[in-house]
């Protein structure tokens, strides 16, 4: 086995008594709340955000502005009812969340999971890295024109906000 001392560092190797490498004893990990900042940064921004969303009604006119493609086109782009559904959310029902706009609850769902997953990594002192390769890019791209599109034939008003 081999012997630790001040100067030694993260080798990666493995020897037969050794089946994790070895760490040096100086070695330091920032503090939990260091390591999770950003993280719980980001969620209070977004808790900061759903707030405000749930106590200014956007079913009320007068509180935000106007989708600028449904004002000048009459179509509904993916994000219509996104603040809608969010208020919604907030306030428990999720039947008119899903309703008002259904890709955005979706992705509501999908950033509660990656930020879990970022933040239990972040605390373990674990690199977080999120690729979206070329394919994935696409794939988003052709779920939200297939969504727009559909939300936008007669036989996707069930889609409507």
């Amino acid at each position: 086995m081999r012997q630790v001392t001040a100067e030694t560092q993260w080798t990666g190797t493995q020897g037969p008594s050794e089946p994790h490498g070895t760490y040096a004893p100086h070695e330091h990990h920032p503090p939990l709340l260091r390591r999770t900042a950003v993280p719980l940064g980001v969620l209070a921004g977004v808790a900061g955000a759903f707030a405000y969303v749930a106590a200014v009604d956007p079913n009320q006119p007068g509180h935000y502005p106007a989708c600028p493609l449904y004002e000048y086109t009459g179509l509904y782009c993916p994000g219509c009812g996104g603040l809608r559904g969010a208020h919604a959310l907030v306030h428990g029902d999720l039947g008119a969340a899903f309703t008002d706009n259904a890709l955005a609850l979706v992705g509501y769902a999908v950033f509660a999971v990656v930020w879990t997953v970022w933040v239990v990594r972040a605390a373990r002192g674990l690199p977080v890295r999120l690729e979206l390769g070329r394919v994935q890019l696409w794939g988003v791209g052709a779920l939200l024109l297939v969504f727009t599109v559909v939300r936008n034939l007669p036989f996707g008003g069930w889609l409507h906000p």
